[in-house]
């Protein structure tokens, strides 16, 4: 299995980031959904304002794509019917569907999710990013890495992983 030199982290599938060939040529493209109206109970400072999962689904669904010039949500990876929240408890959990069963970049995919997720919430949260369950043919080993913290803080060492997924979180011009 390859891996993203000295991370620990392997890129399941194979396939590399800017390397020769897509994997899905001609990806199916999905409508945004609209912006989230903000509501006044929101915008009352006053108010504590719990997070839910739309919010979560506005963090993610703009991150994009490490192979296509669209961001996730455009290719239906990320939904907001596959974000779940718990405030009280403190928990967040994502699963993420790549468009082909055999996506070698569903680790990278996920990785990204995650940092999103650890660089715009509270620390207290806990985060379980998944592929959802089915739809990808190494399933099993990559949500295993994506739940491993110290395979995930070595993949955020290494320079040129953390490159590609800076990229994947970049506001596209």
């Amino acid at each position: 299995m390859p891996t993203a030199a000295g991370s620990g982290f392997a890129m399941v599938g194979g396939g590399g980031v800017g390397g020769g060939l897509l994997e899905n040529a001609n990806p199916l493209i999905y409508e945004r959904s609209g912006e989230r109206p903000v509501t006044a109970g929101e915008e009352d400072e006053q108010v504590p304002d719990s997070i839910d999962a739309r919010e979560i689904f506005d963090l993610i669904r703009s991150i994009n794509d490490p192979e296509h010039p669209l961001t996730l949500e455009e290719l239906n990876v990320v939904e907001q019917v596959r974000v779940q929240v718990s405030d009280p408890e403190s928990t967040v959990a994502v699963a993420f569907t790549p468009t082909i069963p055999h996506c070698s970049m569903a680790t990278l995919i996920g990785l990204s999710i995650k940092v999103k997720l650890l660089r715009s919430l509270p620390q207290r949260f806990k985060m379980d990013v998944h592929i959802t369950p089915g739809t990808h043919a190494s399933e099993h080993a990559v949500n295993k890495q994506l739940a491993d913290k110290e395979r995930v803080a070595a993949a955020l060492e290494n320079t040129h992983l953390l490159e590609v997924v800076n990229q994947c979180l970049s506001a596209r011009s």
